[in-house]
């Protein structure tokens, strides 16, 4: 008979596999994990506290460190709650232009993942193609606002400036290349023998377990919860498109891949809408202050970003600092979940599991 003891086990901070600064301390006895504490704040940056000392234009940039792979979502939150709180009405021209830049974040960010989650399992050749696609759309934001990674393009009441000359032009291109690409994705890995023997069943949780757990995104719609804040409390102009909200029954891994690349087709089809009905002129930017005191009061906003529901609430007592401001972070909730999917699993499956989260630790630390 072969015995084994308990030993503890560090993965993380610094592994490559752990999606940033995470540190995981793991109870093994043998390869079965018996017990996973994760351990976070190695990336806390005080951004909420911070923010009660800065205008509300200031913040803006904070907000692109906190998901640094979908910055534009985190843009449009803040700026979103301001302007609830000041009853703005942003301009339709800047409204297109902000679901532009979102919607084709929001593809960039799933492309890291599922480059990213297929290197994690041993696969090389899909995170270069996913980084070929994901450097198209890095340069169109780039001429977009002036940066390829830390957007800060949203302004209260519009955006920073206009569409360069051609820029709608390359969006329209760039849609049905895509969809081409997603083909050959699918061929190469979708249905592929190796990958489906390390995702299906791994990582399951019921419909009533990411409810309790306040997931949210392809982690709530992986149980066959069909939510999404665009369809289901439409924001800025998402009421104006024609899109389905992917879902899947498993619960697993597998479900989680299965959301994320039929959320890759679906923004495809706002931002060919978009493009379709983008305004020829109009202003970019609602007639605002140079200096922005919302009004005595609180706000609570929600939208959809990569990773699930992000929020901001603000309590503002008139002054033009927030006197509050709180995010909710969705990977920092999603995260909650993983040291019970992770008691009991053999210690090969703890990277497949960790990695179909999709985490960033920007967010989760805030």
């Amino acid at each position: 008979m072969i015995r084994t003891e308990e030993m503890l086990l560090n993965v993380g901070p610094q592994h490559p596999s752990t999606h940033g600064v995470f540190r995981i301390v793991l109870k093994i006895d043998g390869e079965i994990i018996k017990e996973a504490t994760p351990v976070i704040g190695y990336l806390h940056r005080g951004t909420e506290k911070i923010a009660e000392d800065l205008q509300y234009t200031q913040i803006i940039p904070y907000t692109d460190r906190m998901d640094y792979i979908s910055a534009m979502t985190n843009n449009y939150v803040i700026c979103h709650a301001v302007e609830t709180m000041m009853g703005l009405e942003v301009p339709e021209r800047a409204e297109y232009l902000r679901v532009m830049a979102m919607e084709l974040n929001r593809v960039a960010s799933h492309l890291v993942w599922w480059g990213t989650y297929l290197l994690d399992i041993g696969a090389v050749s899909p995170f270069l193609y996913a980084f070929r696609e994901r450097e198209m759309i890095v340069n169109m934001l780039n001429e977009l606002s002036g940066a390829r990674l830390t957007f800060n393009y949203m302004r209260v009441g519009g955006v920073k400036w206009d569409a360069p000359e051609g820029w709608i032009e390359k969006v329209a291109e760039f849609i049905p290349y895509m969809r081409e690409q997603l083909k050959g994705y699918h061929q190469l890995v979708t249905g592929n023998e190796i990958f489906m023997n390390r995702v299906k069943g791994v990582g399951r949780y019921t419909k009533a377990e990411a409810i309790n757990y306040s997931l949210s995104g392809p982690n709530l719609r992986c149980t066959g919860v069909k939510w999404d804040l665009r369809k289901n409390e439409p924001y800025s102009i998402y009421d104006r498109f024609d899109f389905d909200v992917p879902v899947s029954d498993g619960g697993d891994a597998w479900a989680r891949y299965q959301v994320r690349m039929a959320e890759i087709e679906e923004s495809l089809k706002i931002l060919e809408q978009a493009v379709e009905q983008f305004p020829k002129e109009g202003a970019i930017l609602a007639k605002v202050p140079k200096i922005i005191k919302a009004p005595k009061g609180e706000a609570f906003v929600r939208i959809e970003s990569p990773r699930g529901e992000i929020g901001c609430y603000i309590a503002s007592d008139g002054k033009k600092e927030p006197y509050r401001l709180k995010f909710r972070r969705p990977s920092f909730y999603n995260l909650q979940i993983l040291p019970k999917l992770l008691k009991g699993e053999n210690i090969a499956n703890l990277i497949a599991i960790l990695g179909a989260i999709d985490i960033v630790l920007g967010e989760v630390d805030g």
